[in-house]
């Protein structure tokens, strides 16, 4: 069983809701990445999704494209990502971290060298953004060879045969888009969440996190009343930019907030164990 299967069934069986936070990899600078990942498990998280800084990140709005910005500075690749998660694996064997990015540097390294070395650093999956699942068949079959789950994304915009054809490729979890448009925009029509995820849910066995427009506690509990993860991104990057000049306080910052995100998520559960049904 995989690192992600193992995690979401442990979660099933507490009658749980993932909590999976993005942060950009080398976002202010490449000593943060590591200490800040910890801190993110410390203060509840899940599971991990790192950003790989690219110079086109056109599925992102300002604040992650901003983040890549950052971490391109220092020139951050997709090696030394990889050689952040090796180093991570070295305190932390159990929490499972997928790579978010773009095909471009994936297909610069290679399928099967990027596989190998994914997996041998100790990530678990990978979110492409810009691979459609019909041109994606080379790439999960040798993410699959060395036992990464392919990881992808499903939107408002979604018809019920791009969601089978997803769902037929996908692995680990899938990550519904909860808005239309880029990372970052602000407003969450929560009824017609609700409504797609359910709809995912009943032609999968996977887990279906829900991502983009969640920025605080409350949002958060909202959708883990029916979603099986809840993914923060743009709202804690923002945290790690508004702190780029005193980067030694970005993990003990950006784990309160997470923290708050854990705390009301959890009391999510609590209340439908006793009165209502997952």
């Amino acid at each position: 069983m995989s690192r992600l299967a193992a995690r979401f069934a442990q979660l099933k069986q507490q009658g749980r809701v993932a909590l999976i936070p993005y942060i950009t990899a080398g976002d202010p600078q490449p000593a943060v990445t590591v200490p800040l990942l910890h801190a993110l498990v410390a203060a509840g998280a899940d599971v991990l999704e790192l950003g790989v800084p690219f110079s086109d990140p056109m599925a992102d709005g300002p604040v992650i494209q901003q983040a890549a910005e950052r971490a391109l500075k220092h020139h951050v690749s997709l090696h030394q990502v990889l050689d952040m998660v090796r180093e991570f694996r070295t305190k932390d064997s159990s929490t499972p971290v997928v790579l978010m990015g773009y095909l471009n540097p994936i297909e610069v390294f290679g399928y099967p060298a990027f596989a190998k070395a994914a997996a041998a650093a100790g990530v678990d999956g990978a979110l492409t953004v810009d691979l459609p699942p019909e041109e994606a068949e080379e790439f999960v079959a040798t993410l699959r060879a060395h036992g990464l789950d392919p990881i992808f994304l499903l939107a408002p915009t979604s018809d019920a045969g791009r969601i089978q054809r997803i769902l037929s490729v996908a692995s680990g979890f899938v990550y519904y888009v909860s808005l239309r448009g880029v990372t970052g925009a602000a407003h969450l029509d929560l009824t017609e969440v609700r409504s797609k995820v359910n709809t995912i849910k009943q032609q999968t066995a996977l887990p279906v996190g829900v991502g983009f427009g969640i920025g605080s506690p409350e949002a958060a509990a909202q959708v883990a009343a029916f979603a099986d993860a809840v993914v923060v991104g743009s709202a804690l990057v923002q945290r790690v930019a508004a702190l780029a000049a005193t980067p030694d306080k970005i993990p003990a910052q950006a784990a309160a907030f997470i923290g708050s995100l854990r705390a009301a998520i959890d009391r999510v559960p609590a209340a439908k164990q006793s009165g209502g049904s997952r």
